[in-house]
This record gives structure tokens, sequence and C-alpha cells, in this order.
């Protein structure tokens, strides 16, 4: 079991830092850690995948989770990840199309922070962002 999580605060925004591996072996760990964020009322995630190297189908399944919580909430769950691997892993499942991926924290940090607009007419959105089909 190789894997670290470290959370640090940015305004209302949590940043979660993983490295290591998160597969069938960790990813309970993986869960336990968001969930304790979301349970604590830190809704607004940012879950940093730099140092990630392996992210199995288990991992997976725990971040789809905690997506799914964080918006019940009323939150949000952003990755970045920048890892060829761990970007294929999301590709190959279309999950890439379901979640807000950024090549970099400092991406992520200022997208959450600006306010959600409806590039068709130009309106503030309100909530969360659904995705959208293709």
């Amino acid at each position: 079991m190789d894997l670290s999580i470290r959370r640090t605060e940015h305004g209302d925004r949590t940043i979660v830092r993983m490295g290591g591996e998160i597969d069938v072996y960790t990813a309970s760990l993986v869960r336990e850690s968001l969930e304790d964020q979301l349970g604590q009322g830190r809704i607004h995630l940012i879950l940093d995948l730099s140092d990630v190297t392996f992210l199995d189908s288990t991992g997976l399944g725990v971040l789809v989770g905690r997506l799914k919580r964080a918006r019940a909430l009323g939150g949000s769950l952003r990755l970045v990840a920048s890892d060829e691997r761990v970007l294929r892993v999301f590709a190959i499942t279309g999950l890439d199309k379901i979640f807000e991926i950024h090549a970099d924290l400092d991406t992520a940090l200022r997208v959450a922070d600006e306010p959600a607009v409806d590039s068709a007419d130009g309106a503030v959105a309100t909530g969360p962002e659904e995705p959208r089909a293709n």
C-alpha cells in the first residue's frame, strides 16, 4: 500500500493531495478521507492527483461515488491530473466527460473561484453544473 493523503484549505475550497497508487488496496483510505471532508462540511473539494502513479477501477468507483455525494450536498469535486496513465483511465471509461479535470492546481483554483457561465445565453449559473451529454 503506497498512498499519501494531505489536506489544505484555500478559502472555502479543500485541497486533498494524493500520491502513490489508488487501487483495490488503498481505495478505502481514499473513500474515508473524502467522506471525512464531506462530513465536516467541506463540500467543495479539489482532489490533486498530480502525484498519483496508478489508478484502477476500484479507485475510479470511489471517485465517482464522492462526486455524487459532493453534488448531493450542493458541493463540487474537481480533479487535478497530468499523468498520461491516469488521464488515459478517465478517457477510456468516458469519465473525463463527467469529471472536471485540470492540468494544474492553479487552474483548478482559478476556475473554482469563477462563477459558472452558461455559454448559450451568458447567464451566471446558480447551482452546480451537471455534465452535458455529447
